[in-house]
């Protein structure tokens, strides 16, 4: 199916504004309308520039890129305010919104800056599709003020984006699928700021004809007072086979150029369409506006009143260029035991910070990274960018987990070297002998010097028996004789020794050469040195982090030594 635009536009300038800065075009490729600064010099100028210079877009080749032939567009019209700037420095101060939807047969792309609006009506449904580019908007966004406060608030036209041609201005940018049945509205806050959501969508669903709904809308702003200038376009996404539009329409300040005075708008859609369409679409639009049409150039009556409102005007530019210049400051800073990245600088003027947490980073112990980086954080981390304050973050997460780490491998050193260490009987406990078929035939218990290990027993070579097999009561060289456990009983005579060892196994058929008079081993001395049998020595494990190695020594906790 092939889908095309049908569409109307129409502009008023309200009940109170002596002239329209707002400029509307609506072509078969391009809806776009820009409305001027209020308050500032030669807004009606900036919006028709504006529109003069994107409407190019309506004559491109549909396979074009649709985000970037809209952010090109967006950079030329700045650059062309910039330019007429400089050459006539009356005109410092204007500025303009802008929000366009550009056609390429099966999607819309959408840029927008500043507060006028883009809405879709789909389904029963209008949603609004661009958000305002307000100081208002973003107390909304952060929680400080409701919706309903924001529709009252006093401050709820001042702008944080405008192509006003200083600097380099950032475009909410998207692209949208096109579906058949949608019906778009574009418009300037002259409408929004008056007329509900809900009565606009009651509008939007009852007029089939776009240009019906055009004139309904302007006429229920007017009714709710006209504060300002107000300007609109309905397009609806149709097949080609019912009657798409095709003739260009051009509305508000831009349609106010008359054919002598076409020098910024040459050899263009818009200049061509107000050719054709001079008169007939106006006075078809939708609602005739009274009085004379705007003047391009500013009122003379502000330049005499200059020396009153410009110091007013400098000092409050002036305070919101240096608010705008602590906005893109970022330090890092505790956040408790945690950091975060904080935007703006850490200072109070008048009880009123400057500065409000930007991220917060619950990964980042403040007692894990160490006493250094600790100490780089007493006060807090000026960051040359944001770049710079992330990068810092980055720095202590990986700090913070490299003493994680150490941390976690003592603990493990710690069990491992618990698990090893034999358990000592007390002092005076008498240990307990083998169980039962492991050489003790009763099972009782026997007492045996703590101290003393006993000598591994040697044999004599063994017999051959008259059979010729050697005897089996013998003990081979290599087997290490088992100690011998002996039984303590009282002696009757206190004069006597203090115990007599009797062995628990069979007689033993070899000699012992340390052996005593009684056939028995000698008593080991109790002043004798015990030396026990050569062992391997286990490898002691160290910890290994690799390449984060040399950040051990940052940690306010060592790795232990498990030796």
């Amino acid at each position: 199916m092939s889908l095309s635009l049908r569409f109307a536009a129409g502009s008023h300038k309200g009940m109170i504004r002596e002239g329209n800065e707002d400029s509307g075009y609506a072509g078969p490729r391009l809806l776009a309308v820009a409305d001027g600064m209020g308050g500032a010099a030669a807004g009606e100028v900036a919006s028709s520039e504006v529109l003069s210079t994107i409407v190019e877009l309506d004559e491109d080749l549909p396979g074009a890129d649709l985000r970037e032939a809209l952010r090109h567009a967006v950079d030329r019209a700045n650059d062309r305010l910039r330019v007429m700037i400089e050459d006539d420095p009356g005109l410092e101060g204007m500025g303009t919104t802008l929000t366009a939807l550009l056609w390429a047969g099966t999607g819309l792309g959408l840029v927008h800056v500043g507060d006028s609006r883009a809405y879709l009506l789909r389904d029963g449904i209008l949603e609004q599709i661009t958000q305002d580019h307000t100081w208002v908007q973003r107390l909304v966004d952060e929680g400080r003020i409701t919706e309903e406060e924001a529709g009252h608030h006093p401050q709820r036209s001042l702008l944080m984006r405008a192509l006003d041609g200083r600097g380099q201005v950032e475009p909410d940018l998207a692209v949208r699928e096109a579906r058949a049945g949608d019906r778009y509205l574009v418009c300037s806050d002259g409408l929004s700021g008056v007329v509900s959501r809900e009565t606009m969508q009651d509008t939007l669903l009852s007029l089939v004809d776009p240009r019906d709904a055009v004139q309904e809308l302007i006429q229920l702003a007017l009714r709710g007072g006209g504060p300002d200038n107000i300007t609109c376009i309905v397009a609806d996404i149709v097949d080609v086979d019912q009657t798409p539009s095709d003739i260009p329409m051009v509305v508000g300040a831009v349609a106010d150029d008359r054919a002598g005075d076409t020098a910024t708008l040459p050899n263009t859609p818009a200049s061509r369409a107000h050719e054709l369409t001079a008169g007939e679409y106006e006075n078809e639009a939708l609602v005739p506006e009274a009085g004379p049409p705007s003047r391009r150039r500013p009122k003379p009556a502000w330049r005499r009143t200059l020396p009153i409102w410009g110091p007013a005007v400098v000092v409050l530019a002036a305070l919101g260029g240096a608010y705008w210049w602590t906005q893109t400051q970022y330090y890092v800073a505790r956040d408790g035991d945690h950091v975060a990245i904080y935007r703006g600088i850490d200072t109070e003027i008048f009880g009123i910070s400057l500065s409000k947490p930007y991220k917060h980073y619950d990964a980042v112990t403040m007692g894990l990274i160490g006493a250094e980086y600790r100490d780089s954080l007493t006060e807090r981390y000026d960051a040359s960018s944001l770049s710079d304050a992330r990068s810092y973050v980055e720095k202590l997460q990986h700090q913070s987990e490299v003493c994680r780490r150490v941390i976690s491998w003592n603990q493990e050193q710690s069990k491992a070297v618990s698990a090893q260490v034999p358990q000592t009987p007390a002092p005076g406990q008498p240990q307990t002998s083998p169980s039962p078929g492991t050489g003790n035939p009763e099972g009782t218990n026997v007492s045996t010097a703590p101290t003393v290990q006993a000598a591994p027993m040697r044999t004599a070579t063994p017999s051959t028996t008259a059979a010729g097999r050697a005897d089996t009561d013998s003990v081979s060289r290599a087997t290490p004789r088992a100690p011998v456990p002996t039984r303590t009983t009282p002696s009757a005579d206190p004069t006597s020794d203090a115990t007599t060892s009797s062995t628990a196994g069979p007689a033993q058929r070899g000699t012992n050469p340390t052996a005593g008079a009684s056939g028995l081993p000698a008593a080991p001395d109790p002043n004798a040195t015990t030396q026990a049998p050569p062992a391997s020595a286990p490898s002691t494990p160290t910890i290994d982090l690799g390449p984060d190695q040399e950040l051990i020594i940052k940690c306010d906790v060592q790795p232990i030594d498990p030796s």
